[in-house]
C-alpha cells in the first residue's frame, strides 16, 4: 500500500471518518501541472469556485451558507443567547465630527445625539457585566458591526474586556466593521434577511436607539414578530422617549385601529442605561427564562 501522509481519522465531533476531507482535494487541486485542461474554469473544484458559487442559481445555497457560517461559529464560541443593539450609524462619539451632517441643522441634531453613544456604551457594559458572571455565554452583545451606536455597544463591552459580536453587511457606505467588534465574531452578509435572523436567534432583549430605515426596519420587524407569536415577548426597549414619540404616533396606529391597543405595550421607553438593565434584569427575575411567553397572534 503506498504511504501517505497522516492525518487524524477522528473528526472534531470524534466520528471516525477514514475518507479524505475537501481541504486536502483542494490542496491537491492546487499542484496538479498548468495545461489548458487544469486552467479551464470548468476543471475548478465546485466548492472553491467563486465564479461559479455567485451564478444565480447558485442563490439558495448561499442562503445556506450565510446561515450556516455564522451559526456554527456562535455555536463553537459557545454564546447560548444575547442582548441586541440597533441604532443610527451616524450618531458620533461626544467631541466627535457629525460626518455624515448635510446641512448646519442635522450637525446640530447629530451632535446633541451624542449622548445616546455614551448611553450605548454604558449599557454595553453593563450587559457584558453580567455576562462575565455567566462566563461570556449568555447576554453577550451583537451589534450591526458598523459605527455610531453600533460601535459604542461594540465599545462598551470591549470596555471590561468581554467579547461582542458584530453583523455587517455589504453597502455603499457606512458599514465596515468597527475596530471593537470581537475578531473572532466579526461576520459580514450579503443578504439582510438572513442578518435579520442571526440579530434574533439568540435575542434575550433588544434594544434600539434613534436611527434611520434601517434602524426603523429592524424595530418594526422585531415588533411584528413578536406581536404575531413568532417571537417571545423578550424586553423591547426604546432609548429616547421624546426622539420616539416625535417620529413614531404609535397611539394613532392604535386608535385608527391597525393595530391592537395593548400592541403598544410592547415597547418599553427609557433614558439611560440603568433604566434599561434594570427592566432586563427585573424581567428575568420574574419570568421563567426557559419559558418567555409569547403573543397569540390575535392582538
Amino acid at each position: 500500500m503506498a504511504r501517505m501522509k497522516k492525518r487524524s481519522l477522528r473528526r472534531k465531533d470524534g466520528v471516525w471518518d477514514p475518507l479524505a476531507d475537501s481541504s486536502q482535494s483542494r490542496q491537491r487541486a492546487q499542484t496538479v501541472p498548468l495545461t489548458p485542461q487544469s486552467a479551464s474554469p470548468a476543471y475548478r473544484l465546485a466548492y472553491i469556485d467563486d465564479d461559479f458559487l455567485c451564478r444565480e442559481e447558485l442563490r439558495p445555497v448561499r442562503l445556506q451558507l450565510e446561515l450556516l457560517k455564522t451559526e456554527m461559529m456562535l455555536e463553537e464560541h459557545g454564546i447560548n443567547s444575547t442582548v441586541v443593539m440597533f441604532g443610527g450609524a451616524r450618531i458620533p462619539e461626544p467631541g466627535g465630527d457629525a460626518w455624515a451632517a448635510k446641512n448646519d441643522t442635522q450637525r446640530k441634531n447629530l451632535e446633541a445625539a451624542s449622548v445616546y453613544y455614551d448611553e450605548a456604551r454604558k449599557f454595553a457594559r453593563l450587559c457584558s457585566e453580567h455576562s462575565a458572571k455567566l462566563h461570556h455565554k449568555e447576554y453577550v452583545v451583537v451589534t450591526g458591526g458598523g459605527p455610531g451606536v453600533m460601535e459604542a455597544g461594540n465599545r462598551g463591552a470591549d470596555d471590561v474586556g468581554a467579547p461582542s459580536i458584530g453583523l455587517n453587511i455589504v453597502l455603499p457606505h457606512e458599514q465596515a466593521p468597527n475596530r471593537f467588534v470581537t475578531p473572532e465574531l466579526s461576520f459580514n452578509f450579503h443578504y439582510f434577511a438572513i442578518r435579520k435572523m442571526h440579530f434574533l436567534l439568540r435575542a434575550k432583549a433588544v434594544v434600539v436607539f434613534p436611527g434611520g430605515f434601517g434602524t426603523l426596519d429592524e424595530l418594526f420587524e422585531t415588533m411584528t414578530l413578536m406581536q404575531t407569536g413568532r417571537m417571545a415577548l423578550v424586553p423591547l426597549i426604546l432609548f429616547g422617549e421624546k426622539f420616539w414619540r416625535t417620529i413614531i404616533n404609535f397611539e394613532a396606529l392604535a386608535e385608527f385601529g391597525t393595530i391592537a391597543p395593548n400592541d403598544v405595550d410592547l415597547l418599553r421607553f427609557v433614558d439611560t442605561a440603568d433604566e434599561a438593565w434594570e427592566i432586563i434584569s427585573s424581567f428575568y427575575q420574574t419570568v421563567d427564562s426557559k419559558a418567555v411567553p409569547m403573543a397569540n397572534g390575535r392582538r
